[in-house]
């Protein structure tokens, strides 16, 4: 009997190669990256140990870490990109075999602006959606070998620390920790019920837990309790209230009334003139509006309490239109859809000694991501929907890591929905975590595709 000499070049090998390629090519299009507004505050916290605004300390932290070790954002953007990158080939081990048509879905997901340009840009919804890969991808080699002779321990402290970071990098975050701990749990099942407990709820503690300190230890020491968070749920208790009189004009405003009668006047004919669902920002830039801040928290969160209670038909109304936005982004060109360059105030980018810029390489960049902006490519519906398939297939299949790859989904889908609640604008990087998390779970798919199971099935 012949033998057949080993293909010289596997699917694995071929599929390492693209990923690490467009890793390169990442780099090569991106450093030191595209850095906004947003980006520009946070290194300067995280340069100077500083807190100006309320954006995620843990994040200002990690970029004035990398710009310590260089300064700049160049060595930032390489790590935050590898653990995406690292993530996608530590998913090759998952599966018996990696077949040809992944290597195909790679080099378009290589190519696709999503991975091209989105990995370049500072911004924590792209370090959040990477860690948050990463956490799950930690998680999936350790439930791998879960009834091996050792704990996967290591395995299991990186999926802790990719979460527990995550968490701290988008307030809404925590979500992708329950979805981990239910697997966990799930995983840990067959040893008892009260060690599914045991390691359900203790993964979730300790990662909250270390998420926490996480917190306290990135604080400059000089800043003071953080109000971010307080900060931010009273900007959506303004949008809220405006957007629910908009939606019904006739809703009573008692306790602002009470208050300050002239901050109801306010409300009623300046901030719901200004007031659409595709972003607060057209509200906070209006001086008028500023009075609403005038108000005490008691006040204002009371009236906010009794429009969701009282008046769930406003509230929903302009909810499920704000939602709309940021989901379904009608108008993309509204939405931030990619972002290159370097651009903000001046005296912020003169105090980081860099320079208001956008390359002909930059151009280039954003000219090609134009091609897809009408297209699949920058749709999250699309996104859901592939989430939602590739979930119930692997649910379907039900091997140990198709149950952790599903959970990163389902997480994906559960942060997107969060965003009905809490949604103040319709970037398109906010749903970021959605759009590769998808793309993530389709090429794990696709190294073994269930075909044999379907036509089992099937007769």
């Amino acid at each position: 009997m012949k033998i057949l000499p080993k293909p010289s070049f596997t699917a694995s090998q071929a599929l390492g190669a693209v990923l690490l390629t467009g890793y390169v090519l990442m780099l090569a299009f991106n450093l030191p990256g595209h850095l906004s507004y947003d980006s520009l505050a946070q290194l300067r916290e995280g340069r100077f140990e500083v807190r100006e605004t309320w954006g995620p300390v843990v994040y200002a932290w990690i970029l004035g870490a990398f710009d310590e070790v260089v300064p700049g954002t160049g060595l930032y953007v390489a790590a935050s990109g590898f653990l995406l990158t690292g993530s996608l080939l530590s998913f090759r081990s998952l599966r018996r075999h990696v077949s040809w048509p992944s290597v195909a879905l790679a080099v378009l997901m290589v190519l696709s602006p999503i991975l091209l340009i989105y990995q370049g840009i500072v911004w924590k919804d792209v370090l959040f959606a990477n860690l948050a890969i990463a956490g799950f991808a930690c998680l999936a080699q350790a439930v791998r070998v879960w009834d091996g002779p050792r704990r996967p321990w290591l395995a299991l402290a990186g999926a802790m620390l990719a979460f527990a970071v995550a968490a701290q990098t988008r307030q809404n975050g925590l979500i992708v920790i329950v979805f981990a701990a239910l697997v966990l749990a799930w995983t840990a099942r067959l040893r008892g019920w009260r060690s599914s407990l045991v390691w359900g709820l203790g993964g979730l503690v300790a990662t909250l837990a270390l998420s926490s300190l996480m917190s306290v230890l990135a604080a400059p020491p000089q800043a003071g309790p953080d109000k971010g968070a307080a900060r931010g749920i009273r900007i959506i208790a303004h949008y809220d209230i405006a957007g629910s009189v908009a939606a019904k004009p006739t809703l009573p405003l008692d306790h602002i009334r009470a208050a300050d009668p002239e901050a109801e006047r306010t409300i009623r004919y300046r901030a719901t003139a200004l007031y659409t669902p595709e972003r607060v920002d057209y509200m906070g830039r209006d001086p008028e509006i500023g009075r609403l801040w005038k108000l005490s928290d008691a006040t204002v969160f009371q009236q906010w309490r009794d429009i969701v209670l009282e008046h769930p038909d406003a509230y929903l109304k302009h909810r499920w239109a704000v939602f709309l936005q940021v989901f379904a982004t009608p108008k993309i060109d509204s939405c931030l859809p990619v972002y290159v360059g370097v651009a903000g105030p001046e005296p912020l980018i003169a105090s980081l000694n860099l320079i208001q810029t956008v390359e002909p390489q930059d151009q280039a960049l954003y000219n090609y991501a134009t091609w897809f902006l009408d297209t699949p490519v920058f749709s999250h519906v699309f996104y859901a929907l592939i989430a939602l398939v590739v979930a119930g297939v692997l649910v379907w299949r039900g091997e140990a890591t198709d149950l952790v790859i599903a959970a990163m989904l389902l997480s994906a889908l559960a942060f997107t929905a969060s965003f009905a609640v809490i949604s103040l604008a319709c970037d398109y990087r906010y749903l970021y975590f959605l759009d590769v998390a998808a793309l993530s779970g389709l090429l794990y798919l696709a190294l073994e595709p269930p075909y044999g199971r379907f036509r089992r099935r099937l007769r």
